[in-house]
């Protein structure tokens, strides 16, 4: 079998159990998952907004935490050197670790979306509420 399509499925396999554990329907976590998924660039610059610097490590592990999503390292990177790319983080080798920063230019994109109203709101609430990120 292709390891990929492993992958893959256990993570999809993580996402439903850990959902359905939670209480929660599992075509509910379904749309929840895609939707971090989807939105992952812009809910990596929010969190980076409030950093001074972070690893993929550390972001896998807010994500899995505060969303209740898990994603996996390798789609973490691919969406941190998108945004990269982009000029919207900048990423600094230190040590065996990579950390990243948001430029000027990543911060005026998350302001922009989160001075809506609809923006802000949207992205706070694929959040996990507060007393299940513990």
């Amino acid at each position: 079998m292709d390891s990929d399509f492993i992958q893959k499925f256990i993570l999809e396999l993580g996402k439903v159990v850990l959902g359905v554990c939670m209480g929660e329907n599992p075509a509910f976590v379904e749309f929840r998952f895609r939707l971090v998924k989807d939105l992952l660039e812009y809910i990596i610059l929010k969190y980076l907004r409030g950093q001074s610097r972070v690893s993929g490590y550390e972001l896998t592990g807010w994500v899995n935490r505060d969303y209740g999503v898990l994603v996996s390292p390798g789609t973490i990177y691919l969406k941190l050197y998108s945004l990269e790319r982009q000029g919207l983080i900048r990423g600094v080798q230190q040590g065996r670790r990579r950390e990243f920063t948001i430029t000027k230019k990543g911060r005026e994109t998350i302001d922009g979306i989160l001075s809506e109203p609809v923006g802000e709101k949207f992205l706070t609430m694929l959040e996990k509420p507060k007393e299940e990120k513990e």
